[in-house]
């Protein structure tokens, strides 16, 4: 029923009267007592002396509903349907009685609300209509607007009114007074002050620094706003809030580092070495100074403990030296205030024995000036776990950057170093590379990776062990000296002791096969080096300061070690065994691929001769696996005999760059190591270009990075066969980045994008206009045209499998559509809907009927597979007016009109014939005798093996020029057609998959042809 008509129907004279019975009558006076009066003792169906009882309400609902049925006009609701409809109103009437507020906090509230109200206090109505459930709504809704019409009334209720005006005005003069005394107003120094200090705060943390690297060209430095990625913090928590919790196993949540403080006053954030700790303090404090939301205080422990003394907030700014001077009492204004934010960095960053001092010294700060937010930063292992947790500290740590986090630090990084002709190469390095990869997995090592690349004018170092050498001497002891860092631990190990150390360490790991150890093991390994390295303390300490200062080993959890980064590993690990001499051992365990990297980085180290040897021994298995291993390695020879060089390269040279289809999946199976491997595209011919894109794509299953990395050097390759291989595996990658990345840089010129997710769905409506796109699977028609950016533009259209596509006429915004095609769409229907569109090609087959079929005039070319016609004659379903030149029926199409009426087509030029399930007569023949400009028949093999009577009834045919028969087995016997077309100039042959059949085979049969054999 239409809003109108039932607000008519409720809007009764009779309403407000009714419901005035429901309340006793009031007296004089503001209706002052010791408690607020409740609408439970105004009601008349409540107390001791009762003017209603639940069974009057009843009856005064009942009255109500039946009024509004008995008014002129349409029923609200069913006519069965009244006292239903009567019990649900008179119950939500009597909820009144249960609501506790009075009169004036009810008129405040609106009378939507308290019909809201009434309607969640009362049972819900069971088993109504829709328009009664409807109506019941707005009943309730306009009773309540006459109940508080009747408040408004009452003698008591302006006198209340004004008294509770009275008590709030006078609450919240006192809460006001209360907050003037708490936060007294600051004076014109601090505020003028203020507008100095946020702007030199936003400007002097705006940058990111190296430290630890030599660099003559590249910058040390670049802008905070430009490179500042935002990474992402963990953090255990319970998985429920409430009491039980506690004995719930606690869950990882994932959050925006920069989002660390959002709901928590305090925050202790933990990170290895490099990953972003410092550089998420610096972007809190820009923010927050540009945002002038709170003042901001970066205090680096490192810089405060120089001056004996931790400072008081008098000496912040001094003890940081900040070259302004703040009004005396301004930081502790600000503090007591609660208007800071306290910025702690580089716990791990000063010794042990000041951690405990510098604990004490914050929660002093944090006791006295409660309210204000404050941040600690540490790695991981500077103090125990929970260490300020009872202080209700919640602990974050930052995670390793993703794969997506690392390309977008490579772009800003690149574009605040104003060197974007560097980004691109080293993005592919980055994806191919798995050890590269695996080693950029933070800022730090980022920064370092993109400065050395950039310093080389686009390489990286020779084999990157010049890389590794410089990540490892900027850990182990530049960085930490350049930042001005002293002694920070009982014991200062050197560079050469902690790489001593840390090779010995990664051996281990690496003989055993695993990436983690237990801490006892790892000290039994230090306990034995101690005595050849001359220190004096304990392994247990030493082991503690490496862990700490290293930046290369952690413990991931307790009692448990491992490499921050498993390249660090293999790279120390082959260092020891090139050391001890175990060249056999590496050799022995070649075939497994977990060592490959540690052969390539043993090669590194090795000397010429030991590096002889070892390639020699992989070469000796002579399987593709090792001699491609062989080929990877040399690139960490610097120096090698030439003779072995060449044999490696001679024996690669076989399998690389591959030149067929089976060569390209042959060489898949050595691995992911044949990324790094693969050339191109300069350099390679058509064939191997196409056969390097296969190689990529099979490998995507296992390395997708790196196969990106490998197929987007070929996106712009101008081969059609290359560029439908790069979009024919769109379905092994991640969708968005594969389309963008790929696929909407590739030139579309006779190309054909296919959509089966979703997500490709999704990622096609952020790409570039497609004129030719397949959509295969279950998409209603409104989703396809929704998904396709440029509908107009789109020439072919191809729609597969898809069981929801009902009316065609939904593919009417495809306005420049010349072909399409409809295969296994069981639903589709409405094809005359399509006659407004230019199509000259249509192919379908299995779709729900061809009614409208004869209205498509523009067709040119018609494909009908196991698609009965409806009729007797092809002229009662084909478009008559249409200019027809090549035609193909298969299957059941020609079950009940055969090709009678195929001559009426004058213009028909090629017809095509596969299995039928109904033989042609003479009659059918005769109207193909009849086109007088056919000149080309396609036969299904099938047909010919299957159905020799086909060929038997089929009259001489000489005007045919051109055959063509797909797919031969080897067993059809031609000759017979071969007599029945004489006139043949050409024959096209198509044969099975793995069938070799020459084409000379079938020279005799048709001797007057030129004949061409094809394999599928």
């Amino acid at each position: 029923m239409e809003p109108t008509v039932l607000g008519g129907k409720l809007a009764s004279s009779l309403m407000g009267p009714l419901l005035k019975k429901l309340f006793v009558p009031d007296g004089p006076g503001a209706g002052l007592v010791d408690r607020p009066v409740r609408l439970r003792s105004l009601v008349s169906f409540r107390g001791e002396k009762r003017a209603l009882v639940e069974k009057d309400v009843h009856k005064l609902a009942e009255h109500l509903v039946r009024q509004a049925v008995d008014s002129p006009g349409e029923p609200p609701f069913r006519g069965g349907e009244q006292i239903a409809v009567a019990d649900a109103l008179a119950r939500r009437l009597l909820a009144l009685g249960d609501l506790d507020m009075d009169d004036v906090q009810a008129v405040r509230l609106g009378h939507r609300e308290l019909a809201a109200k009434l309607e969640h206090a009362a049972p819900a109505p069971d088993g109504l209509s829709s328009d009664a459930v409807l109506f019941l709504d707005s009943a309730t809704a306009w009773a309540c607007l006459q109940i508080l019409e009747f408040f408004t009334r009452r003698s008591t209720f302006v006198a209340r009114t004004l008294v509770e005006q009275s008590r709030a005005q006078a609450e919240l003069i006192a809460k006001t007074d209360e907050l003037i005394a708490r936060v007294p107003r600051p004076d014109a120094r601090d505020t003028a002050f203020e507008r100095r200090y946020l702007p030199h705060v936003a400007e002097h943390h705006n940058h990111i620094t190296i430290y630890g690297i030599d660099l003559r060209d590249s910058p040390d430095r670049w802008p905070l706003e430009v490179a500042y990625l935002s990474l992402e913090a963990t953090t255990a928590e319970k998985a429920a809030d409430r009491p039980e919790a506690e004995h719930l196993t606690p869950v990882t949540v994932q959050l925006p580092a920069e989002e660390a403080m959002h709901g928590h006053d305090r925050v202790l954030l933990r990170g290895d070495a490099g990953s972003g700790k410092t550089t998420l303090v610096q972007w809190l404090a820009v923010t927050t100074a540009r945002t002038g939301e709170r003042i901001p205080y970066v205090l680096p422990l490192r810089t405060l403990i120089r001056a004996g003394a931790l400072p008081t907030p008098a000496a912040f700014l001094t003890a940081v030296s900040c070259p302004l001077t703040p009004p005396e009492g301004w930081t502790e204004r600000v503090l007591a205030a609660g208007r800071g934010l306290v910025l702690v960095d580089g716990l791990d960053e000063i010794p042990a024995a000041d951690r405990h001092r510098t604990r004490d010294w914050l929660l002093a700060l944090i006791r006295a000036f409660p309210g204000n937010r404050w941040m600690l930063t540490s790695r991981p292992t500077a103090v125990r776990p929970d260490w300020l947790a009872a202080e209700g500290f919640r602990e974050l740590t930052l995670a390793p950057m993703r794969r997506p986090d690392v390309a977008t630090f490579v772009e800003r990084w690149h574009t605040a170093a104003q060197a974007p002709q560097f980004q691109g190469p080293l993005l592919d390095a980055l994806r191919t590379k798995r050890d590269l990869a695996r080693l950029a997995t933070n800022p730090l090592m980022c920064g370092l990776i993109c400065a050395l690349h950039r310093e080389r004018r686009g390489y990286l170092p020779t084999g990157r062990k010049e890389l590794y050498d410089a990540a490892l001497a900027m850990l182990l002891a530049r960085r930490d000296r350049e930042r001005g860092m002293g002694v920070v631990d009982e014991v200062e190990l050197s560079e050469e002791v902690q790489l001593e150390l840390l090779q010995r360490l990664s051996y281990a790991l690496v003989l055993s096969g695993r990436t983690e150890m237990d801490l006892e093991a790892a000290e039994g390994i230090v306990e034995r080096c101690l005595p050849s390295l001359a220190l004096s303390s304990d392994a247990s300490t030493v082991l503690r300061t490496l862990l700490l200062r290293s930046g290369l080993v952690r413990q991931p959890a307790d009692g448990v070690l491992d490499f921050v980064h498993r390249t660090f590993q293999d790279y120390l690990g082959a260092r020891c065994a090139v050391e001890e001499g175990h060249l056999d051992v590496l050799a022995s365990h070649a075939a497994d691929t977990q060592w490959e990297d540690v052969i390539r980085m043993a090669v590194a180290h090795a000397r010429s001769r030991e590096r002889v040897s070892l390639l020699r021994r992989l070469l000796s298995h002579d399987t593709p696996r090792l001699t491609l291993l062989a080929l990877a390695c040399l690139e960490h020879a610097t120096a090698l005999d030439p003779g072995v060089r060449a044999e490696v390269e001679q024996r690669a040279a076989a399998l690389i760059p591959p030149r067929t289809t089976e060569d390209a999946k042959l060489l898949a199976e050595a691995g992911p190591l044949v990324l790094e491997l693969l050339p191109g595209p300069e350099g390679l011919s058509d064939e191997e270009a196409r056969g390097v894109t296969v190689t990529a794509s099979i490998l995507g299953a296992e390395e997708p990075a790196g196969a990106v990395g490998v197929l987007r050097r070929f996106r712009d390759h101008p081969d059609l066969d290359v560029r439908r291989q790069l979009v024919g595996t769109w379905g092994r990658f991640e969708t968005e980045e594969y389309a963008r990345e790929v696929l909407d840089h590739l030139n579309r010129e006779d190309l054909s994008l296919t959509c089966e997710s979703a997500g490709q769905l999704g990622a096609l409506a952020g790409m570039r206009p497609w004129r030719r796109l397949e959509f295969r699977g279950e998409h209603r028609g409104e989703e396809i045209v929704a998904a396709v950016p440029a509908p107009e533009a789109v020439t072919a259209l191809n729609l597969r499998d898809n069981p929801l596509l009902s009316d065609l006429s939904v593919l009417l915004p495809f306005g420049s559509l010349d072909a399409l095609t409809l295969f296994k769409c069981p639903a589709a229907h409405g094809l005359a809907g399509l006659a407004e569109l230019p199509l000259t090609y249509l192919d379908c087959g299995e779709i729900a009927d061809l009614t409208g079929l004869g209205s498509l005039r523009t067709l040119e070319s018609l494909f009908l597979h196991n698609q009965e016609l409806p009729g007797d004659s092809l002229t009662d379903v084909l478009p008559l007016d249409a200019p027809l030149q090549s035609l193909l029926l298969g299957g059941t199409s020609t079950n009940r009109t055969g090709l009678r009426g195929l001559q009426h087509w004058t213009s028909l030029r090629q017809l095509s014939l596969s299995p039928l399930t109904s033989a042609l007569t003479a009659a059918d023949w005769q109207a193909v005798v009849e086109l007088p400009l056919l000149a080309g028949m396609t036969f299904n093999a099938k047909l010919i093996r299957e159905s020799p009577d086909f060929i038997e009834a089929m009259p001489e045919l000489p005007g045919i020029k051109v055959l063509s028969i797909t797919p031969l087995n080897g067993h059809e016997d031609l000759s017979t057609l071969a007599s029945r077309l004489p006139g043949l100039q050409r024959v096209i042959l198509h044969g099975l998959p793995h069938k070799n059949l020459p084409a000379d085979r079938y020279t005799p049969v048709f001797p007057n042809a030129a004949v061409t054999m094809y394999q599928l």
